[in-house]
C-alpha cells in the first residue's frame, strides 16, 4: 500500500470512527474487526448487517460513501428536498399525493399557512367563508374577519393549544415533525379520543399539551394520513410507509427504481416504523409489487427474518401492495419532473389501490435498511450512475 493510499485508509478509519461513536450504536466487535470495516468504507453496523459472505464487499454501497458522496449528488438542491416545508410547496404540483400541513409551531404560537397555499382545512375554510359572505357567496367585508370575531384556524397566529382544541375533534389525528432530520427522529403524534389528548399514544392533560406544544420549535402539523387496509392488517400501530429510491439516469434521460422497501412497524418501534428504530423492512419486487420476508434491525447481533409479522402473525412474504405498478410509475413521473434532483428517498404511504400521499424524501437516504436485502453496486446500472456522480 503507497503512502498516499494508507494515508486515506487512515483519514477514513477515524472519520468513520468518531461518526460511529457520536451515533452511539454498539455492536459487539473487536477492535480488529472494527478496524477492518472502518478500512473498506463501512461502519460496525454494516459489518453486522449485510451478507458479506453471499456478496463481495465491492458490491456494496460503503457508508464512506454514502456520508461523503451521496450527499453531492443533488448539490445545493438538498435544502429543496430536505426542509420539509419547502419540499412540500414542491408538491404543490402533484396535489393528489401530498398531505396538508396546517402550519408551524414556532416561537411558542401556532402559525397557520395562507389559504392560498392549500394548506387549510375545509373546515376553516368553511367557517372563515360563512362568516365573510350572507351564505350565498356574497362578501359581506372586503377585509376579512374582524381579529376579535375570527376562530384560532383563521388567525395568522394562535396559541397552540387554542387552536388543537378547536381542530381536534374525537377520532382525529395531527403529526407534528421538525421541518428537517429523517430517520423517525422528532415525529410525534397527536390524537384525540373521548375528549383526551393522546400524544404518542400517551394520555396527556391539557396543560401537560399546552407546555408540550409550546416547547416544540420549528415543527410542522400535518394531517395524519390514513394507510390502506392492507397496511393496517400487518401492523396497525404505525403508518407503514414504502421508501423508494429514485435515480435520474442522464444516459437514458429518464429516472429509474433501483430498490424499494416496504417499513412496518413493530412494537419496539411504536411510534414509527423505521428499520433502526425497532421496525421490520421488506424488499418490494419491482414488477410485481410483491414483499419478501423481512428483517429486523440487528439488536442481538444479527439479522434476523420474519416471513410473518412477529406480533400480528399477519403473513408478510407474499403480500402484494395494491396497484403497485400505478404508484410506482406515477413516482417515476414526479422525479422525472424533478430531474434537477437526480436522487432522491421517497417516503410515502398506499392509501389506496394504486393511490398514495409523499410524506417526505430525503436527498442522501440512508441505505442499511435497503442493502440488509442485496447489493446496490450488483446492478449495473445503478453502479453506473453512481459512477456518473462521482460517488464510488
Amino acid at each position: 500500500m503507497g503512502v498516499k493510499r494508507a494515508y486515506r485508509t487512515i483519514a477514513q478509519a477515524r472519520k468513520l470512527a468518531r461518526a460511529e461513536r457520536r451515533s452511539g450504536s454498539s455492536f459487539d466487535l473487536s477492535l480488529r474487526q472494527r478496524f477492518r470495516g472502518y478500512r473498506r468504507g463501512f461502519l460496525s453496523k454494516s459489518r453486522v448487517i449485510y451478507d458479506f459472505e453471499a456478496h463481495d464487499h465491492e458490491a456494496y454501497l460503503t457508508d464512506y460513501q454514502r456520508f461523503l458522496g451521496t450527499k453531492r449528488i443533488n448539490g445545493h438542491w438538498n435544502a429543496l428536498i430536505d426542509n420539509k416545508l419547502a419540499f412540500h410547496r414542491v408538491l404543490g404540483e402533484f396535489p393528489t399525493h401530498r398531505p396538508i400541513v396546517y402550519g408551524l409551531l414556532a416561537d411558542g404560537r401556532f402559525h397557520a399557512f395562507d389559504p392560498d397555499g392549500a394548506f387549510r382545512n375545509e373546515r376553516a375554510a368553511d367557517e372563515a367563508l360563512e362568516d365573510e359572505t350572507d351564505g350565498r357567496g356574497t362578501v359581506l367585508n372586503d377585509g376579512g374577519v374582524e381579529p376579535e370575531q375570527s376562530s384560532p384556524s383563521t388567525r395568522p397566529t394562535a396559541a397552540p393549544i387554542d387552536w388543537v382544541d378547536e381542530r381536534l375533534s374525537n377520532g382525529d389525528r395531527l403529526v407534528l415533525k421538525w421541518f428537517s432530520g429523517g430517520g423517525g427522529n422528532n415525529v410525534s403524534f397527536l390524537e384525540r379520543r373521548d375528549d383526551t389528548y393522546y400524544y404518542d399514544g400517551s394520555p396527556t392533560s391539557e396543560a401537560e399539551l399546552d407546555e408540550t406544544l409550546a416547547s416544540l420549535e420549528n415543527y410542522l402539523v400535518c394531517e395524519f394520513v390514513e394507510q390502506a387496509d392492507y397496511a393496517n392488517e400487518l401492523f396497525p400501530g404505525t403508518t407503514n410507509t414504502i421508501r423508494v429510491l429514485t435515480m435520474f439516469d442522464e444516459r437514458d434521460r429518464e429516472a429509474f427504481v433501483p430498490i424499494a422497501i416496504h417499513r412496518l412497524g413493530t412494537r419496539a418501534s411504536v411510534p414509527v416504523d423505521n428499520f433502526s428504530n425497532g421496525g421490520l423492512s421488506a424488499e418490494i419486487d419491482r414488477e410485481r409489487g410483491r414483499l419478501s420476508a423481512a428483517a429486523a434491525y440487528p439488536t442481538e447481533g444479527s439479522v434476523e427474518w420474519h416471513e410473518t409479522h412477529p406480533d400480528t402473525g399477519t403473513r408478510i412474504e407474499g403480500t402484494d401492495v395494491p396497484g403497485w405498478a400505478s404508484v410506482r410509475d406515477r413516482l417515476l413521473e414526479i422525479a422525472e419532473t424533478l430531474s434537477h434532483v437526480p436522487y432522491v428517498g421517497w417516503d410515502l404511504v398506499v392509501t389506496g389501490e394504486g393511490e398514495f400521499s409523499i410524506i417526505e424524501a430525503n436527498s442522501y437516504p440512508g441505505v442499511a435498511s435497503l442493502q440488509v436485502h442485496r447489493p446496490l453496486l450488483a446492478e449495473e446500472r445503478t453502479r453506473r450512475f453512481y459512477r456518473y456522480h462521482g460517488v464510488i
